[in-house]
């Protein structure tokens, strides 16, 4: 059997992003990703058995690059506002980078695509961030919240800027991105 071709894979992924932005994930088919990666249906079916199975596999690959990014240069030992600024930073500039991979990874954690055997598995990659939370927390620097609340709130806030500013074609500048962490930290802090 003949191996396949990453090239191709990655030219399906990217195919699907930009499918997944435009459409939703409902909104496309496996006809539409094999038009838009310029290759006929039955080549994508051998790549993948069906649209479930693209759209996990798709998914693993965006969460693993995503979280990988988010941890660079992380010290886990270092003063939690460090940390916390060096992964926040991280996040962000990611999200402005990868805006595609970013709304198809929040679209698939509201869809039936992915199992929950997979986005528990997800979840785990984010736990250097959930333990500098708690740490956080247990050395009386943030509010002392359900951390859950507090992801949510701090990836809600930052995911809406991002949105707002790719849609209204407003670029984010250095201080537009210091604004938003201290909004983020001012929200938190204890």
């Amino acid at each position: 059997m003949k191996p396949k071709d990453e090239k191709k894979i990655k030219e399906i992924f990217h195919a699907t992003l930009k499918l997944v932005k435009l459409n939703g994930l409902a909104g496309i088919t496996m006809q539409s990703i094999a038009k838009q990666a310029h290759i006929a249906t039955g080549t994508l079916y051998i790549y993948f058995e069906n649209k479930e199975k693209l759209i996990t596999e798709l998914f693993n690959e965006c969460v693993k690059k995503s979280t990988s990014t988010y941890f660079t240069n992380y010290d886990p030992e270092a003063p939690f506002k460090v940390g916390f600024r060096t992964i926040w930073e991280n996040m962000f500039q990611y999200r402005i980078n990868n805006f595609e991979e970013s709304i198809f990874i929040e679209q698939c954690f509201h869809s039936p695509f992915i199992h929950q055997d997979t986005k528990l598995a997800a979840k785990e990659m984010f736990q250097p961030l959930v333990k500098l939370i708690e740490r956080g927390k247990k050395e009386l620097l943030i509010k002392s919240l359900e951390t859950f609340c507090i992801l949510g709130f701090l990836a809600g806030g930052m995911s809406e800027i991002i949105k707002r500013a790719h849609y209204f074609d407003k670029k984010i500048t250095r201080p537009m991105m210091e604004e938003t962490f201290l909004l983020s930290w001012d929200a938190m802090k204890a």
